[in-house]
């Protein structure tokens, strides 16, 4: 990795290849999602909540059954409606970094020099001539946004779902018409009736805070496994 801070000096040709494939790194079966992105997830993935390697919560969505197995890429792209962010930023990270001596730090856009997307030749341009980000690196812009922005919620959100004892371990058993079956270890869930009991201040924060909203995306995004059965299904019987 060699990641340096983005400007429009030293990077003012470099480009970004945008699109999708197992080359950058996008032949996951999950991928982190952040409540920033559950009301567009929760549309096109299951949304499932697992441990770190710290002990943490964090939320992923399922892409595949199989290792390395994403069902919604192919060789034309990445088909859905909603990209995860932690896909769409490609080489770009936020850091906190000081403007000057004794400045208060500020986010500030990084961009890994090693990333296979990254080129001088093909791809998206960064920054317009005149020195200005270009419509690509907006783009990014806002998907590092949202990821900044989701890490903070998260571990909030899920200490509060955690207190009201709402994440409770799930058994998600999958079985295909030709009897393969897979079983998705160490995976919870939000209980829906859990979630319906309750009721005065506890409620009143999870709605103030959208996190009522949140749980709801949650819960509804398991509707979406049957979804994803079919692409498995459809898969197979292509390379039948």
């Amino acid at each position: 990795m060699n990641r340096v801070l983005l400007n429009n000096v030293d990077h003012a040709d470099l480009r970004v290849i945008a699109g999708h494939g197992a080359a950058f790194g996008d032949a996951i079966n999950q991928t982190l999602i952040l409540p920033t992105e559950f009301e567009a997830a929760q549309r096109e993935y299951p949304i499932l909540i697992r441990k770190d390697a710290a002990g943490a919560y964090q939320a992923v969505v399922l892409l595949g059954l199989d290792r390395d197995e994403n069902l919604f890429l192919d060789e034309t792209g990445w088909n859905a409606r909603y990209v995860p962010a932690v896909q769409r930023r490609g080489p770009f990270s936020i850091a906190l970094q000081r403007d000057g001596v004794g400045g208060e730090p500020r986010p500030m856009i990084h961009v890994d020099l090693d990333h296979p997307r990254v080129s001088r030749d093909d791809g998206e341009r960064l920054f317009l001539p005149a020195g200005g980000n270009a419509p690509y690196l907006q783009s990014v812009s806002r998907a590092l946004g949202q990821i900044h922005d989701g890490l903070e919620i998260a571990g909030p959100m899920f200490a509060f779902f955690d207190e009201l004892g709402l994440i409770e371990p799930i058994d998600v058993e999958i079985k295909l018409d030709d009897g393969t079956t897979y079983d998705l270890p160490d995976v919870f869930t939000l209980a829906p009736d859990r979630l319906a009991a309750v009721t005065g201040e506890p409620l009143e924060r999870l709605h103030q805070s959208g996190l009522l909203r949140a749980a709801h995306w949650i819960i509804a995004s398991m509707g979406n496994i049957e979804d994803l059965i079919a692409r498995k299904a459809r898969r197979k019987a292509l390379l039948a």
